[in-house]
């Protein structure tokens, strides 16, 4: 079993790899839990929801100060996500936590959003190259006129509320794609939005959503606060180092190796999903002890 020290150097490569390359730590810390360390698929998803949502607080009020934030959009992101994670982890609670399909369910959802995310990380720059093009084709301009913003907010609302509702169902089944699939919807949506608003916006309410599945989870007894700390005390400090010397490192190589892991992991989970033990059954002689015990 593993102890302190082991789940404090968890969270220092996770924190480390987080203040260079920016990849969210849901998409490290939860498939490290389950895999190295045994954890049990809820117990490592409820409690990365609520390490996300303690360890992204600190960017958001960066984002905050430096006014990244593009209140409308968080505000019917959230509209979407945060009932949808309720519904979620009701779904959850009440149907599938007595199931023996339960893991299975949870580590396949993993799975599918691990390899979402790995094909993100590894052909970023041909996404972003896409993205440049489409905007030069449709002749959009960056604009920073909060104004218009807030217009083209109002226009696509629905469009919103449906993003959110999609990141607040995966999030709460997986702990993953709060960060990385929240920054491509908005990018798609809201093309001539620069990109530090949209990375701003996302992780307000990346922290919101992440806050509020891994308190559904708490509820449950799905958080092992012990746990929690010990992956905190090691990442926090490796975050704000990591983001020091970012810029000496060589993030495409490491964003590369990262995709490459998160796929490989992921397509392991959606092939090899953790599955409920089997409860034993009970051998001729137990079922004479009860029989005695009964008649007794």
């Amino acid at each position: 079993m593993a102890g302190p020290i082991e789940f404090i150097l968890a969270g220092v490569l996770v924190g480390f790899c987080v203040g260079i390359t920016g990849v969210g730590g849901g998409s490290l810390m939860t498939p490290i839990l389950i895999s190295l360390y045994k954890i049990e698929p809820h117990i490592a998803i409820g409690t990365d929801l609520l390490y996300a949502a303690i360890s992204k607080f600190c960017g958001s009020l960066v984002h905050a100060r430096k006014m990244n934030i593009v209140w409308p959009i968080v505000i019917w992101l959230a509209v979407g996500s945060i009932p949808a994670s309720f519904a979620t982890h009701w779904v959850l609670d009440n149907y599938l936590s007595q199931s023996s399909n339960y893991k299975s369910v949870l580590t396949t959802v993993l799975g599918f959003m691990l390899t979402l995310t790995g094909i993100s990380i590894i052909f970023r720059g041909h996404i972003e190259r896409f993205f440049n093009k489409l905007r030069k084709q449709h002749q959009t301009e960056l604009t920073d006129d909060i104004e218009i913003i807030k217009q083209q907010a109002k226009s696509k609302r629905p469009y919103i509320i449906f993003m959110g509702i999609v990141l607040g169902v995966f999030v709460t089944l997986s702990s993953v794609g709060a960060g990385a699939f929240g920054i491509m919807a908005l990018i798609l949506m809201f093309p001539n939005l620069p990109m530090i608003r949209i990375i701003g916006s996302d992780v307000v309410h990346a922290v919101l959503l992440t806050l509020v599945a891994g308190l559904g989870h708490m509820s449950s007894g799905n958080v092992d606060f012990t746990l929690l700390g010990w992956l905190l005390c090691g990442s926090i400090p490796a975050i704000v180092v990591g983001t020091l010397i970012s810029s000496r490192m060589p993030e495409k190589l490491i964003r590369k190796i990262l995709g490459i892991t998160l796929f490989a992991l992921g397509i392991n989970f959606m092939l090899n999903p953790v599955k409920a033990k089997p409860v034993e059954k009970p051998t001729s002689a137990m079922v004479l002890n009860i029989e005695k015990n009964q008649l007794g």
